[in-house]
């Protein structure tokens, strides 16, 4: 995909001393293969999307795949033929998936929907901001120079995820996460051409497969720790069928299945000791938290930018906050801090009577789902789209 040797590729393992420190990761079978995934990328397809970008043909292939969009949909015509088969071979679930936890993943995800709508957008979407690594190369990519164009397609990967129909024939997600690999192999190739980020960056080649598994970790980890945390009830078998759905997501985005957590224990390990200690402001990602926010107050929310700050706060912590400049507004950090637990008590059955202020949460909340729901400009199309460059400036 590049002329950089992968032999000689720098990566966070070693920065932060974890290089060969597979337990830290995975499971014993990625720890007795000696595996790392700081080295480990997607080498087919970031092959093939190597030469489909240094030959101009990206704007052909984003053609072809507009309306390819339901995962029973039969592959488009005018693809490259090495690409066609490759998605030939990848737009199917792995044998290990579960039929029977993925439905009940999508029955979870309706019922839990108003606090995983307020958990990936104000809690996972600002917490990939202080993720230094994915700030950068977020922010140095096409992407980052229009952030509402990528928000929405971040917000189609999770709306995709989160549907009902996910995985099965007439869902979208199969296909979505298929799209996101290609634009992830593309931004691997054309990264490494931009001095900007090279100038910033520990990497020499991005998204490696122990990148995404710090993004799966600020998305299913979080949501997870949190529901547990703000005590939303949910059986064994829930948590279990949530954790599968994401097993398979990011099975779907290329990480080899050696690499990927098998029980929620294990992801909490995982997370503790790669997500956690990694976590920072960057001059990037302070920019791209501004754009998020921003855009979030551009719909109408119902409460003051500061109520929106002090939620952020709530969700991710102070420390977060201070870091990404929101300023305090201590009434309502006060309202939020209180009212936010009684608001869960109140949904799930254990407050008989919602006090009036209550109504504030609903727009709130209201609000955030449209934001994730607004998905796309025509309901027919996802409009994932393989970048033919980095940032302009870039």
């Amino acid at each position: 995909m590049s002329n950089l040797s992968r032999r000689n590729v720098l990566s966070l393992g070693v920065a932060l001393g974890l290089a060969g420190a597979v337990p830290a990761w995975a499971s014993a079978g990625a720890a007795a293969a000696g595996a790392d995934p700081w080295w480990v990328w997607d080498d087919e397809v970031d092959r093939l999307m190597a030469g489909i970008v240094d030959t101009g043909q990206v704007p052909a292939v984003n053609t072809a795949l507009q309306p390819w969009v339901n995962n029973d949909d039969a592959l488009p015509t005018g693809l490259p033929a090495d690409l066609a088969g490759y998605l030939q071979r990848a737009n199917r679930l792995p044998s290990w998936a579960d039929p029977v936890k993925l439905r009940r993943a999508a029955d979870f995800n309706r019922r839990k929907d108003t606090y995983l709508f307020m958990l990936y957008g104000l809690g996972s979407g600002i917490m990939s901001t202080v993720i230094p690594r994915e700030a950068k190369s977020v922010y140095w990519s096409a992407g980052g120079a229009n952030m509402q164009d990528r928000a929405a397609k971040t917000f189609t990967f999770g709306y995709d995820l989160a549907d009902l129909n996910a995985f099965e024939p007439a869902g979208q997600f199969v296909v979505t996460a298929n799209k996101t690999r290609l634009v992830h192999a593309a931004v691997r190739h054309l990264l490494p051409q931009s001095a900007h980020w090279r100038a910033v960056s520990d990497e020499q080649i991005p998204i490696s497969n122990g990148d995404i598994l710090v993004t799966f970790h600020s998305l299913g980890t979080f949501v997870h720790r949190k529901l547990l945390e703000w005590r939303v009830p949910m059986s064994a078998a829930d948590e279990e069928a949530f954790l599968h759905h994401w097993q398979v997501a990011i099975h779907l985005l290329g990480v080899r299945d050696e690499f990927i957590p098998k029980t929620w224990a294990e992801a909490d390990a995982q997370s503790t000791r790669v997500l956690t200690p990694l976590l920072a402001p960057t001059t990037e990602g302070k920019e791209l938290a501004a754009d998020l926010l921003g855009l979030t107050a551009q719909i109408d929310l119902g409460v003051t930018r500061g109520f929106l700050n002090e939620f952020v706060r709530y969700v991710l912590s102070d420390a977060v906050g201070d870091w990404l400049g929101l300023p305090r507004d201590y009434a309502a950090a006060a309202l939020v801090r209180t009212g936010w637990p009684a608001y869960i008590a109140f949904r799930e059955g254990l407050l008989p009577i919602a006090p009036a202020g209550f109504y504030l949460f609903d727009q709130f909340v209201r609000a955030i789902a449209m934001l994730f729901l607004n998905k796309v400009t025509s309901p027919t199309s996802t409009p994932i789209t393989i970048p033919t460059g980095n940032r302009p400036s870039a």
